[in-house]
């Protein structure tokens, strides 16, 4: 159903169509540690994976702070599919990176989903119309079900990283590859977030030719189709992506809650669970922290937008440090939210057939993630204090 015309509107009426088989697999992708097949289909072809896909590539090219409401909604349903669909349709963006040649290499086969992360980077080595890669990337959310994977790897010089004189840094790039030609390894077994599969994926010696390939940073000469302000946004609108989750777990804790303490009576305990006062207080000081984390986030995300529209160019620092610290607020007023629930409806937190231990561990466990985790908070004070940024994905 994907199509260029393709509005907000319409991805959330398919959101609500396949939601039954979403609530219906995710015990199933708790179980097996990655998103079913049948899940990670239903969303492709209910147009999802393809937001981020330009106009011009016939994709709808949807505005950041709508997918924002998208991602929300899918993660509300199921966590882990939430995450499986930010990583997976924000992650095309990098085809602007590319030569025209490239994205067509990609598209080819219709709209590529494309899964991978960035560290440890693997090794290349210069070969005739291309490199010959080696590595492997932890932390590949989607990468049993995506079309395409993404390593960054670093020149070789012999057994050395070539240096470029200019920075004194390696020399760094992106490598585009069908998922086909990657291994992907059993090594994802986490407290929360289970499901979404983000696991190990590894390649020996592959070759990858230049024009799937490309040095990723500030983006200056954009794919044809990739020159609108969503592009230029990056990586902050997938690093709000990644927040988001974080609203929809809490959000859906926060409605289940309500439903339990409509008809709950404590153990000893005569008054209903309605009717006491400090229940009263966690669930609207849970529902506060929700709503104010998916403010925030939706307001960091719009001035990006417009700012980015406005000048053509990347994100200026101010921009950056408010998206940076909006991811940071959401993910740990969320993870607080889901605590206040828990105390909220008593023992029924603890027990494996309730949802509430699950909407715990996993929005505790999204504080360890390294686009929200505490030390990011660090970074932001250190951009304030007009000191040398110490992450790299701020440098876009």
């Amino acid at each position: 159903m994907v199509a260029a015309s393709m509005t907000l509107q319409d991805l959330l009426h398919e959101i609500e169509r396949i939601k039954p088989l979403l609530k219906q697999h995710a015990p199933e992708a708790e179980s097996i540690r990655h998103l079913p097949s049948v899940v990670y289909e239903a969303m492709y072809e209910a147009g999802l994976y393809a937001m981020f896909i330009p106009q011009a590539r016939g994709g709808p090219e949807l505005h950041s702070v709508e997918a924002l409401i998208v991602w929300e909604e899918v993660a509300r349903i199921d966590s882990a599919a939430g995450w499986n669909l930010v990583m997976n349709s924000q992650q095309p963006q990098l085809m602007a990176w590319l030569p025209k040649e490239g994205v067509d290499d990609m598209c080819q086969a219709g709209f590529p989903t494309l899964a991978g992360a960035f560290f440890p980077a693997g090794e290349a080595r210069r070969m005739e119309g291309g490199w010959q890669i080696s590595g492997s990337i932890p932390f590949g959310t989607g990468c049993h079900n995506a079309s395409w994977l993404v390593m960054a790897v670093i020149e070789m010089d012999g057994d050395q990283p070539k240096v470029n004189p200019d920075t004194g840094q390696p020399t760094s790039f992106a490598a585009f590859f069908p998922r086909h030609e990657a291994k992907i390894l059993d090594a994802w077994d986490t407290l929360g977030m289970r499901g979404t599969g983000s696991t190990t994926y590894q390649v020996e010696r592959l070759f990858v030719p230049d024009r799937r390939t490309a040095s990723v940073g500030p983006l200056k000469n954009p794919s044809p189709g990739f020159e609108g302000p969503l592009y230029r946004i990056f990586p902050m609108n997938a690093v709000a992506g990644e927040a988001i989750v974080s609203v929809g777990i809490a959000q859906a804790a926060i409605e289940a809650a309500v439903e339990v303490v409509q008809t709950k009576t404590p153990f000893y305990n005569a008054v209903p669970s309605r009717d006491q006062q400090l229940i009263q207080y966690q669930l609207g000081k849970a529902m506060a922290a929700v709503d104010a984390s998916r403010s925030t986030l939706h307001a960091a995300i719009h001035a990006a937008h417009q700012e980015t529209a406005q000048t053509g160019t990347s994100l200026s620092k101010e921009i950056k440090i408010r998206c940076q610290l909006a991811a940071n607020f959401a993910a740990e007023h969320c993870a607080e939210a889901t605590r206040l629930v828990n105390h909220a409806v008593g023992t029924a937190a603890i027990r494996k057939e309730q949802p509430f231990e699950r909407y715990f561990r996993d929005a505790h466990t999204l504080l360890s993630h390294g686009s929200k985790s505490e030390p990011r908070y660090a970074t932001a004070g250190r951009l304030m204090l007009g000191l040398a940024n110490d992450w790299p994905w701020l440098d876009f």
